[in-house]
């Protein structure tokens, strides 16, 4: 996979720190992520990946660090500097982010169409045949029948409300989507079809993002470069490739092997 080019990193983040009591939880993280560039972090569970995730998405203030996100004017903007409104403006705008559990980042209740275009709304967006036109162009760019456009998430499978919260969080256009797992729970069959969709769409989007796994395969496919956390260090990072097809460091070897076994 071709790392996409450009001049300065999207996203530039330096030395992020978080203890919870006396467990240090990241100790000293710090990577930056090109435009356009797929980025996946790995580690078992409990090595401080999703710490890492909601510390950059602003979603959890680090007790140390800074997060610098290059605007569209091209100037690069303190996150942590910003006011609690210009970081929410920033979250339905530029930014993206898809849990895992995907009932946590949609609204369960209402239909998936509103689920969809109330972040157009958000940006001032009111016409309702536009808002259920675009609606309907993002489930189908899902791979969701735009027929269930009324229908509520709820009634939806896990595969399928999954993809509405990636439509969701598509439908503003942002430049960079964080994503905590977005296959883990999904059948074998569903995860590969999902993948194949967010490749394509990263793809054609030019979208950058930051995808926290704990499946090497998953990072394979998807991501240009990885980063290896084990217990809230960054111990390894470089190509994919690379990283997988020969890993400097032994926790990372201990990965790769582990995969590897039958």
């Amino acid at each position: 996979m071709d790392t996409p080019d450009s001049t300065s990193p999207l996203l530039s983040v330096r030395g992020i720190c978080k203890r919870y009591g006396d467990r240090v939880a990241l100790q000293d993280a710090s990577f930056d992520l090109w435009p356009g560039e797929v980025l996946a972090v790995v580690g078992e569970s409990g090595s401080g990946k999703s710490t890492l995730l909601n510390a950059v998405a602003a979603r959890s203030a680090p007790d140390a660090g800074s997060v610098q996100f290059r605007g569209r004017d091209g100037a690069l903007q303190d996150v942590f500097a910003m006011t609690e409104a210009q970081q929410r403006l920033l979250a339905r705008t530029d930014w993206g982010f898809v849990h895992q559990n995907a009932a946590d980042g949609l609204r369960m209740d209402v239909s998936a169409g509103a689920n969809v275009g109330e972040r157009l709304m958000g940006l001032g967006e009111r016409h309702y045949g536009r808002l259920r036109s675009t609606a309907a162009d993002w489930l189908q760019r899902v791979e969701i029948d735009p027929a269930r456009i009324d229908d509520a998430p709820r009634t939806f499978s896990g595969g399928m409300r999954q993809r509405l919260q990636i439509a969701r969080n598509l439908v503003t256009q942002p430049r960079l989507v964080f994503m905590d797992e977005p296959t883990s729970g999904l059948d074998v069959s569903v995860q590969a079809r999902l993948l194949d969709m967010l490749r394509q769409l990263t793809r054609q989007m030019q979208l950058a993002a930051i995808i926290v796994t704990h499946d090497l395969a998953v990072a394979r496919l998807l991501a240009h470069r990885m980063v290896v956390m084990q217990r809230g260090r960054v111990v390894e990072s470089g190509l994919t490739d690379q990283v997988l097809d020969d890993p400097q460091h032994p926790y990372t070897q201990l990965l790769v092997s582990s995969v590897l076994q039958p």
